[in-house]
């Protein structure tokens, strides 16, 4: 089953060196995205105000490893 609809996981590349999952040393991921909410944003109803992260979740174990979006 291939999750975040992509069909086939990819290798991904983070300052000219490839990711490998830190549990399982696998080199294959699946990218999303994810909001980094706040309660301050939320009780304003101003989510969208808040940042967001870049997500690659290892095709192997599901590990995901987080990275600051821009």
């Amino acid at each position: 089953m291939a999750p975040f609809n992509q069909q086939t996981p990819e290798t991904i590349e983070i300052k000219g060196k490839n990711l490998t999952c830190p549990i399982c040393a696998n080199t294959y991921f699946w990218q999303r995205s994810a909001q980094l909410n706040t309660a301050v944003a939320t009780f304003f109803n101003v989510d969208w105000a808040n940042r967001s992260a870049i997500c690659f979740v290892c095709s192997d174990c599901t590990h995901i490893s987080w990275f600051l979006g821009d």
